[in-house]
């Protein structure tokens, strides 16, 4: 559906990735593989690098460049739980199996801070993340959400800041009140995915370049999928496309909407200035229904965003359309110059839950409505160990329901537009 080219998008990651972005090789043989991932974001990256150091021999085939899409791009921000919050999963689940997969969610935590250093690259992690409420009214939904975490999910780890200690932690009155959680944090996206891929090449795995998947066929002995230029063969096939599964497999792309959305990065703050934003150096996302983001980077850059496009496109300039936001949120940046501004696409699902599943021996990820930084390493380690012979993970997921958008992504794409600016004038009462 998108146009895929052999260049990063000129966002703050590509543009200042410390020297050039590995190249690697476009498929131009036939070969024979155990594991056939289709999709090098972290979906694909995480999945594939824990069947290689398992002992399995996996070939990674992507259509543009490692972490070309979303896994390159996004906000950043390493947050726990997914998108649609947990009422959906405990509804679908029951109470005791949404715990298990909230444990996951905590595995995932911990495993991000640590697989860096255990691998040998830098993502420039940083610790913590605050959830905010702009509204008064919206300061009980933090108070509800930190009594579930605790009573429901174990969880007591978070912290509430009420409105007199909010300029610890944000240098902004928009914001009524927080709630902290120490096992979050914040990273560089590109550098994750790339340090990533490295692991991975060095366990043993191949990963395949601008060799785009145009078509896979169940064969007696597994699936075979095709190139323009290369053939694998594999026995078991994971498809880690999300916004881009498109034409590849349309019972999948049924359950997909893609959506735009975008971001900004300053020019280098002074050090001063940048600490007096975030004194604390946290990541912040607001409770809004459309919910600003933003965090510093180690150069004391401020990146922010929270735009989206349920159309699927981008504005054509990004940092006007962004500038009013940031600006309301940091009036004491007004006219800052905006060095970098990006976009690119995120697969949502109707009701916002995680798509991950198997049929046989073919396997998918997808579904993280744009809150996909630990949840694709939660949903990557259910998927490997299903490979692997243990089903237990997967199982939950697969009793998720994730229906088709009625009338598919045509009627979908208006139908969203209209509720997504419902939800606008619901944040501004």
């Amino acid at each position: 559906m998108f146009d895929q080219s052999a260049e990063h998008v000129a966002s703050y990651y590509a543009r200042t990735y410390p020297g050039p972005i590995p190249l690697r090789p476009t498929l131009e043989e036939r070969l024979d593989t155990e594991v056939l991932i289709v999709g090098a974001g972290f979906s694909g990256l995480h999945t594939a690098l824990r069947l290689a150091l398992a002992g399995r021999r996996v070939t990674v085939l992507e259509a543009s460049r490692v972490a070309w899409a979303a896994s390159g791009r996004n906000g950043g921000q390493a947050l726990l739980g997914w998108s649609c919050d947990m009422p959906p999963l405990e509804a679908a689940l029951g109470l005791e199996r949404a715990r298990q997969l909230w444990d996951s969610m905590r595995w995932a935590a911990r495993e991000m801070r640590e697989l860096p250093a255990r691998h040998g690259f830098d993502a420039d992690y940083r610790t913590g993340s605050l959830w905010a409420a702009v509204l008064p009214r919206r300061i009980a939904l933090l108070r509800q959400a930190q009594q579930e975490a605790e009573e429901k999910w174990g969880y007591d780890a978070m912290r509430f800041i009420a409105r007199e200690d909010m300029p610890q932690w944000i240098a902004s009155e928009r914001y009524q009140a927080a709630l902290y959680d120490p096992e979050a944090g914040h990273l560089n996206p590109l550098k994750l995915a790339q340090g990533l891929a490295a692991a991975l090449e060095q366990a043993g795995g191949r990963i395949f370049e601008q060799s785009q998947v145009l078509g896979y066929r169940e064969t007696p002995d597994g699936f075979a999928a095709r190139t323009d230029t290369g053939e694998v063969r594999a026995d078991v096939l994971v498809l880690a496309c999300n916004a881009y599964i498109d034409r590849l497999d349309r019972q999948l792309s049924r359950r997909m909407l893609p959506v735009g959305t975008y971001q900004v990065a300053t020019s280098p703050l002074r050090p001063e200035v940048a600490r007096s934003l975030l004194p604390r150096n946290s990541c912040v996302i607001d409770n809004q229904f459309v919910p600003d983001y933003f965090r510093l980077s180690p150069d004391n850059r401020l990146l922010f965003g929270g735009g989206c496009t349920y159309a699927g496109g981008i504005p054509k300039d990004i940092a006007a359309a962004t500038r009013p936001y940031l600006e309301r949120a940091f009036p004491q940046l007004r006219g800052v110059e905006l060095e970098f501004a990006w976009g690119g696409h995120i697969d949502i699902s109707m009701k916002r839950t995680p798509d991950v599943g198997r049929q046989g021996e073919r396997y998918w990820l997808q579904g993280y409505s744009g809150h996909g930084v630990l949840p694709t390493l939660a949903a990557a380690r259910a998927v490997a160990d299903a490979i692997l012979g243990d089903d237990e993970l997967l199982d939950l997921y697969q009793a998720i329901d994730n229906p088709p958008f009625p009338g598919g992504a045509l009627l979908a794409a208006p139908l969203e537009v209209i509720g997504k600016t419902w939800y606008r004038l619901r944040d501004r009462v």
